[in-house]
């Protein structure tokens, strides 16, 4: 008896690891999907929690994404993508991360909470601040 032609398809595609063997796979080192939210995630200032309370999962439902226990369906996918600023491409290793001048080179999380409220202040008052600043290094030098 033949086989439909659905299972027949089914049984003729690669199987799926072959597919992310290519050029792609290899151009983002070992870094996996999980690490790369998690790298991501602290990039943007956000904690696990701060995460999951975004995407509406507890915060462990978040750590196993970020350790790879959990396989991420793909609109969880796109919606932290959106979430961290990033492309699905990015989030999944098949597009090098985009550069990012929005102060993911802050590594202090609480300077760059407070960098993100600055510059949501008039801009006279932001101008303000930086004067200050300014005059509390030159201080330093």
């Amino acid at each position: 008896m033949p086989q439909p032609a659905i299972l027949k398809t089914a049984l003729t595609l690669p199987p799926i690891a072959s597919l992310w063997d290519g050029p792609m796979a290899k151009s983002q080192d070992t870094e996996t999907l999980g690490h790369r939210i998690a790298r991501l995630r602290r990039e943007k200032g956000l904690t696990q929690a701060e995460l999951a309370q975004q995407l509406e999962v507890s915060q462990p439902a978040v750590s196993d994404y970020e350790n790879d226990v959990i396989r991420l369906p793909a609109d969880v996918v796109v919606q932290i993508a959106g979430i961290l600023g990033a492309s699905t491409d990015e989030l999944l290793g098949m597009k090098a991360p985009a550069a990012r001048s929005n102060g993911a080179s802050i590594k202090n999380r609480r300077l760059y909470r407070r960098m993100q409220e600055i510059e949501k202040l008039p801009r006279r008052d932001q101008e303000a601040l930086l004067r200050t600043i300014e005059a509390f290094i030159s201080k330093t030098d």
